[in-house]
Protein backbone atom coordinates (compact mmCIF):
# COMPACT_ATOMS: atom_id res chain seq x y z
CA UNK A 1 0.00 0.00 0.00
CA UNK A 2 1.64 3.38 -1.19
CA UNK A 3 0.33 6.53 0.71
CA UNK A 4 1.30 9.85 -0.87
CA UNK A 5 -0.27 13.90 0.06
CA UNK A 6 0.35 16.53 -2.24
CA UNK A 7 0.13 19.85 0.07
CA UNK A 8 -1.07 22.99 -1.30
CA UNK A 9 -3.41 21.03 -3.89
CA UNK A 10 -5.93 23.97 -4.41
CA UNK A 11 -2.57 26.15 -5.37
CA UNK A 12 -1.80 26.74 -8.63
CA UNK A 13 1.31 24.78 -8.91
CA UNK A 14 -0.94 21.88 -7.01
CA UNK A 15 -3.23 21.80 -9.63
CA UNK A 16 -0.28 21.72 -11.88
CA UNK A 17 1.02 18.68 -9.75
CA UNK A 18 -2.45 17.14 -10.14
CA UNK A 19 -2.20 17.22 -13.98
CA UNK A 20 1.64 15.50 -13.51
CA UNK A 21 0.48 12.79 -11.35
CA UNK A 22 -2.14 11.58 -14.15
CA UNK A 23 0.44 12.18 -16.73
CA UNK A 24 3.79 10.38 -14.86
CA UNK A 25 1.10 7.81 -14.30
CA UNK A 26 1.78 7.89 -10.34
CA UNK A 27 0.66 4.95 -8.78
CA UNK A 28 -0.81 5.39 -5.27
CA UNK A 29 -2.86 3.26 -3.50
CA UNK A 30 -4.35 6.34 -1.23
CA UNK A 31 -4.13 10.15 -2.27
CA UNK A 32 -4.44 12.68 0.35
CA UNK A 33 -5.09 16.21 -0.35
CA UNK A 34 -4.28 19.13 2.19
CA UNK A 35 -4.54 22.94 1.89
CA UNK A 36 -5.05 25.56 3.67
CA UNK A 37 -8.15 25.98 5.98
CA UNK A 38 -9.64 28.39 3.86
CA UNK A 39 -10.01 25.90 0.78
CA UNK A 40 -10.38 22.49 2.52
CA UNK A 41 -13.80 21.15 2.28
CA UNK A 42 -13.07 21.53 -1.95
CA UNK A 43 -13.58 18.78 -4.31
CA UNK A 44 -10.98 18.08 -6.94
CA UNK A 45 -10.65 14.71 -9.30
CA UNK A 46 -7.49 13.13 -9.21
CA UNK A 47 -6.56 9.66 -11.22
CA UNK A 48 -9.96 9.13 -11.54
CA UNK A 49 -11.60 9.97 -8.14
CA UNK A 50 -12.90 12.19 -6.48
CA UNK A 51 -10.95 13.58 -3.58
CA UNK A 52 -11.83 15.70 -0.85
CA UNK A 53 -9.70 18.46 -0.05
CA UNK A 54 -8.37 18.28 3.86
CA UNK A 55 -6.94 21.03 6.19
CA UNK A 56 -2.96 20.56 6.80
CA UNK A 57 -2.34 20.71 10.83
CA UNK A 58 0.02 18.78 13.30
CA UNK A 59 -2.46 15.73 13.34
CA UNK A 60 -2.76 15.16 10.13
CA UNK A 61 0.89 15.49 9.19
CA UNK A 62 1.53 12.85 11.67
CA UNK A 63 -0.54 10.40 9.70
CA UNK A 64 2.07 7.55 8.28
CA UNK A 65 2.48 8.72 4.80
CA UNK A 66 5.10 7.03 2.04
CA UNK A 67 5.49 10.12 -0.19
CA UNK A 68 4.74 14.19 0.25
CA UNK A 69 5.04 16.74 -2.41
CA UNK A 70 4.66 19.90 -1.39
CA UNK A 71 4.07 23.44 -2.73
CA UNK A 72 2.47 25.66 -0.18
CA UNK A 73 5.42 27.89 0.91
CA UNK A 74 8.33 27.98 2.83
CA UNK A 75 6.79 28.89 6.36
CA UNK A 76 4.35 25.65 5.28
CA UNK A 77 7.22 23.43 4.94
CA UNK A 78 9.25 24.63 7.80
CA UNK A 79 6.48 23.78 9.99
CA UNK A 80 5.23 20.28 8.35
CA UNK A 81 8.25 18.78 6.61
CA UNK A 82 9.93 17.93 9.37
CA UNK A 83 6.65 16.63 10.91
CA UNK A 84 6.27 14.15 7.41
CA UNK A 85 9.43 13.25 7.80
CA UNK A 86 9.73 11.63 11.42
CA UNK A 87 6.48 9.74 10.63
CA UNK A 88 8.38 8.32 7.80
CA UNK A 89 7.78 9.57 4.97
CA UNK A 90 9.87 11.22 1.93
CA UNK A 91 9.20 14.63 1.27
CA UNK A 92 9.73 16.44 -1.46
CA UNK A 93 9.55 20.18 -1.08
CA UNK A 94 8.77 23.11 -3.70
CA UNK A 95 9.42 26.01 -1.70
CA UNK A 96 12.82 27.08 -0.86
CA UNK A 97 12.63 26.15 2.62
CA UNK A 98 15.75 23.42 2.90
CA UNK A 99 17.51 23.72 -0.57
CA UNK A 100 20.65 25.00 0.58
CA UNK A 101 20.61 23.01 3.87
CA UNK A 102 23.90 20.78 3.39
CA UNK A 103 22.10 17.81 4.48
CA UNK A 104 19.09 18.14 2.41
CA UNK A 105 19.51 16.87 -1.46
CA UNK A 106 18.73 19.97 -4.26
CA UNK A 107 17.85 17.03 -7.57
CA UNK A 108 16.59 17.95 -10.84
CA UNK A 109 16.58 14.31 -12.00
CA UNK A 110 18.30 14.92 -15.30
CA UNK A 111 21.64 15.98 -13.60
CA UNK A 112 21.79 14.56 -10.22
CA UNK A 113 20.37 11.58 -7.63
CA UNK A 114 19.21 11.41 -4.01
CA UNK A 115 21.95 10.54 -1.30
CA UNK A 116 18.73 10.68 1.49
CA UNK A 117 20.30 12.05 4.21
CA UNK A 118 17.57 13.24 5.28
CA UNK A 119 13.74 12.40 4.13
CA UNK A 120 13.37 15.77 2.69
CA UNK A 121 14.12 16.35 -1.16
CA UNK A 122 14.12 20.33 -2.40
CA UNK A 123 12.87 21.46 -5.69
CA UNK A 124 15.27 23.52 -7.16
CA UNK A 125 14.23 27.37 -8.18
CA UNK A 126 12.11 27.71 -11.37
CA UNK A 127 14.78 29.48 -13.02
CA UNK A 128 17.37 27.46 -12.30
CA UNK A 129 15.84 24.31 -13.08
CA UNK A 130 15.49 25.33 -16.68
CA UNK A 131 19.01 26.86 -16.59
CA UNK A 132 21.07 24.32 -15.50
CA UNK A 133 19.12 21.64 -17.90
CA UNK A 134 20.62 24.00 -20.40
CA UNK A 135 24.06 23.69 -18.78
CA UNK A 136 24.46 20.34 -17.84
CA UNK A 137 25.35 19.23 -21.34
CA UNK A 138 28.52 21.95 -21.71
CA UNK A 139 29.54 20.96 -18.56
CA UNK A 140 29.81 17.10 -19.92
CA UNK A 141 31.58 18.12 -22.94
CA UNK A 142 33.31 21.17 -22.26
CA UNK A 143 33.25 22.41 -18.63
CA UNK A 144 32.36 25.22 -17.08
CA UNK A 145 34.10 28.34 -15.63
CA UNK A 146 31.84 31.10 -15.00
CA UNK A 147 27.91 31.38 -15.76
CA UNK A 148 26.01 35.18 -16.18
CA UNK A 149 22.19 34.82 -15.82
CA UNK A 150 19.48 37.39 -16.62
CA UNK A 151 15.86 36.96 -16.16
CA UNK A 152 13.25 37.61 -17.78
CA UNK A 153 10.32 35.91 -15.14
CA UNK A 154 6.41 35.64 -15.87
CA UNK A 155 4.08 36.29 -13.34
CA UNK A 156 2.98 32.89 -12.77
CA UNK A 157 5.76 32.55 -10.31
CA UNK A 158 4.08 34.55 -8.14
CA UNK A 159 1.13 32.01 -7.93
CA UNK A 160 -2.31 33.63 -8.43
CA UNK A 161 -1.28 37.42 -7.04
CA UNK A 162 1.60 37.81 -10.04
CA UNK A 163 -1.26 36.71 -12.55
CA UNK A 164 -4.37 39.08 -11.20
CA UNK A 165 -1.68 41.98 -10.50
CA UNK A 166 -1.11 41.60 -14.61
CA UNK A 167 -5.09 40.89 -15.70
CA UNK A 168 -5.71 44.14 -13.22
CA UNK A 169 -3.65 46.46 -14.47
CA UNK A 170 -4.38 45.86 -17.86
CA UNK A 171 -7.71 47.66 -16.75
CA UNK A 172 -5.56 50.65 -14.84
CA UNK A 173 -5.96 49.19 -11.73
CA UNK A 174 -3.38 49.08 -9.26
CA UNK A 175 -1.28 45.90 -8.09
CA UNK A 176 -1.71 44.40 -4.48
CA UNK A 177 1.12 41.78 -5.20
CA UNK A 178 4.00 43.78 -6.64
CA UNK A 179 5.40 47.37 -5.47
CA UNK A 180 4.77 48.77 -8.66
CA UNK A 181 2.18 47.68 -11.84
CA UNK A 182 3.81 44.69 -13.83
CA UNK A 183 1.90 45.55 -17.22
CA UNK A 184 3.74 47.18 -19.44
CA UNK A 185 6.35 47.28 -16.93
CA UNK A 186 9.50 45.58 -16.33
CA UNK A 187 10.66 45.19 -13.13
CA UNK A 188 14.34 44.46 -11.93
CA UNK A 189 12.59 42.91 -8.40
CA UNK A 190 12.11 39.52 -7.89
CA UNK A 191 12.14 38.61 -3.73
CA UNK A 192 13.84 40.81 -1.27
CA UNK A 193 16.72 42.85 -2.01
CA UNK A 194 20.05 41.99 0.26
CA UNK A 195 22.91 43.87 1.84
CA UNK A 196 24.79 43.66 -1.08
CA UNK A 197 22.12 44.89 -3.28
CA UNK A 198 21.46 41.63 -4.87
CA UNK A 199 17.76 40.33 -4.64
CA UNK A 200 17.59 36.83 -2.51
CA UNK A 201 15.69 34.91 -5.84
CA UNK A 202 19.12 36.28 -7.71
CA UNK A 203 21.19 34.52 -4.71
CA UNK A 204 19.05 31.66 -5.45
CA UNK A 205 19.98 31.39 -8.69
CA UNK A 206 23.82 31.69 -7.80
CA UNK A 207 24.07 29.32 -4.76
CA UNK A 208 22.04 26.75 -6.02
CA UNK A 209 23.68 25.88 -9.70
CA UNK A 210 26.22 25.46 -7.45
CA UNK A 211 25.19 22.78 -5.75
CA UNK A 212 22.74 21.02 -8.30
CA UNK A 213 25.80 20.87 -10.89
CA UNK A 214 28.48 20.21 -7.78
CA UNK A 215 30.76 22.57 -8.63
CA UNK A 216 31.16 24.67 -5.40
CA UNK A 217 33.92 26.78 -7.15
CA UNK A 218 31.79 27.81 -10.07
CA UNK A 219 31.37 31.84 -10.61
CA UNK A 220 27.95 32.79 -11.21
CA UNK A 221 26.29 35.95 -11.11
CA UNK A 222 22.28 36.80 -12.21
CA UNK A 223 20.18 39.69 -12.41
CA UNK A 224 16.37 38.50 -12.43
CA UNK A 225 13.78 40.39 -13.32
CA UNK A 226 9.83 40.28 -13.64
CA UNK A 227 8.51 40.99 -17.27
CA UNK A 228 4.50 41.55 -18.25
CA UNK A 229 4.08 37.61 -19.34
CA UNK A 230 1.30 35.48 -18.61
CA UNK A 231 3.91 32.12 -18.12
CA UNK A 232 6.89 30.69 -18.65
CA UNK A 233 10.46 32.19 -17.51
CA UNK A 234 13.01 33.06 -20.49
CA UNK A 235 16.77 33.04 -19.08
CA UNK A 236 19.39 34.71 -21.24
CA UNK A 237 22.73 32.42 -20.21
CA UNK A 238 26.61 33.97 -20.70
CA UNK A 239 28.58 31.09 -20.29
CA UNK A 240 32.29 30.74 -20.20
CA UNK A 241 33.54 27.16 -21.08
CA UNK A 242 36.82 25.78 -19.54
CA UNK A 243 37.59 24.02 -23.19
CA UNK A 244 37.75 25.29 -26.41
CA UNK A 245 34.33 25.16 -28.24
CA UNK A 246 32.82 26.55 -31.73
CA UNK A 247 29.15 27.76 -32.22
CA UNK A 248 28.37 24.78 -33.80
CA UNK A 249 29.54 22.19 -31.43
CA UNK A 250 27.93 24.36 -28.30
CA UNK A 251 24.91 23.75 -30.80
CA UNK A 252 25.37 20.30 -31.22
CA UNK A 253 25.78 19.59 -27.32
CA UNK A 254 22.23 20.20 -27.27
CA UNK A 255 21.32 18.04 -30.38
CA UNK A 256 18.93 15.15 -29.81
CA UNK A 257 18.27 15.27 -25.84
CA UNK A 258 14.81 14.33 -25.73
CA UNK A 259 14.10 16.98 -22.36
CA UNK A 260 15.67 19.64 -24.59
CA UNK A 261 14.14 21.05 -27.65
CA UNK A 262 17.10 23.14 -29.62
CA UNK A 263 15.28 26.03 -31.51
CA UNK A 264 18.27 27.63 -33.16
CA UNK A 265 17.49 28.84 -36.85
CA UNK A 266 17.40 33.12 -36.60
CA UNK A 267 17.34 33.55 -40.13
CA UNK A 268 14.17 32.03 -40.41
CA UNK A 269 12.67 33.32 -36.93
CA UNK A 270 13.59 29.93 -35.20
CA UNK A 271 14.24 30.99 -31.57
CA UNK A 272 12.46 29.93 -28.32
CA UNK A 273 9.83 32.27 -26.63
CA UNK A 274 7.71 31.77 -23.50
CA UNK A 275 4.30 31.58 -25.80
CA UNK A 276 5.49 28.40 -27.08
CA UNK A 277 6.80 27.11 -23.65
CA UNK A 278 3.66 27.16 -22.32
CA UNK A 279 2.59 23.74 -21.71
CA UNK A 280 5.50 22.27 -22.96
CA UNK A 281 8.01 19.88 -20.81
CA UNK A 282 11.15 20.37 -22.81
CA UNK A 283 13.53 23.23 -21.78
CA UNK A 284 13.97 24.93 -25.28
CA UNK A 285 17.29 26.58 -25.73
CA UNK A 286 18.51 28.61 -29.04
CA UNK A 287 20.16 32.81 -29.80
CA UNK A 288 23.12 30.41 -29.59
CA UNK A 289 26.59 32.75 -30.58
CA UNK A 290 29.75 33.42 -29.28
CA UNK A 291 30.77 36.33 -27.30
CA UNK A 292 33.44 38.31 -28.29
CA UNK A 293 33.82 40.56 -25.28
CA UNK A 294 35.16 37.25 -23.71
CA UNK A 295 37.40 34.12 -24.16
CA UNK A 296 35.83 30.91 -24.80
CA UNK A 297 32.34 32.32 -23.99
CA UNK A 298 28.74 31.84 -25.30
CA UNK A 299 25.52 33.46 -25.41
CA UNK A 300 22.32 30.85 -25.08
CA UNK A 301 18.54 32.10 -24.55
CA UNK A 302 16.83 29.40 -22.28
CA UNK A 303 13.06 29.13 -22.22
CA UNK A 304 10.70 26.61 -20.14
CA UNK A 305 6.98 26.62 -18.58
CA UNK A 306 7.94 27.30 -14.81
CA UNK A 307 4.96 25.84 -13.64
CA UNK A 308 5.86 22.48 -15.58
CA UNK A 309 9.36 21.65 -15.54
CA UNK A 310 10.29 24.82 -13.15
CA UNK A 311 7.70 23.59 -10.56
CA UNK A 312 5.24 20.79 -10.80
CA UNK A 313 6.82 18.45 -13.70
CA UNK A 314 10.44 18.61 -11.45
CA UNK A 315 8.72 17.45 -8.55
CA UNK A 316 6.66 15.10 -9.83
CA UNK A 317 9.69 13.69 -11.55
CA UNK A 318 11.30 12.97 -8.32
CA UNK A 319 8.53 11.40 -6.92
CA UNK A 320 8.68 8.83 -9.57
CA UNK A 321 12.32 8.66 -9.23
CA UNK A 322 12.41 7.56 -5.65
CA UNK A 323 9.46 5.48 -6.51
CA UNK A 324 10.87 3.63 -9.08
CA UNK A 325 13.68 3.53 -7.16
CA UNK A 326 12.22 1.60 -4.10
CA UNK A 327 10.29 -0.75 -6.52
CA UNK A 328 13.51 -2.11 -7.66
CA UNK A 329 15.04 -2.33 -4.32
CA UNK A 330 11.58 -4.28 -3.19
CA UNK A 331 12.11 -6.44 -5.76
Amino acid sequence: MVKVAIVGATGVVGNKMIEMFEQYEIEADELVLFSSPRSAGKEIEVLGRTLTVRELNEESAKEPFDYVVMSAGGGTSKEFAPIFEENGAIVIDNSSQWRMHEDIDLIVPEINTPKLERGIIANPNCSTIQSVVALQPLKEKYGLKRVHYTTYQAVSGSGSGGLRDLEAGAKGEAPTTYPHPIYDNVLPHIDVFMADGYTKEEIKMMDETKKILDQPDLRVTATCVRVPVSNSHSVHINVTLDQEATVEEVREAFRDIPYIKLLDDPANNVYPTPLESTGEQEVSVGRIRRDDSLENTFHIWCTADNLLKGAAQNTVQILKMMMETERVQNG
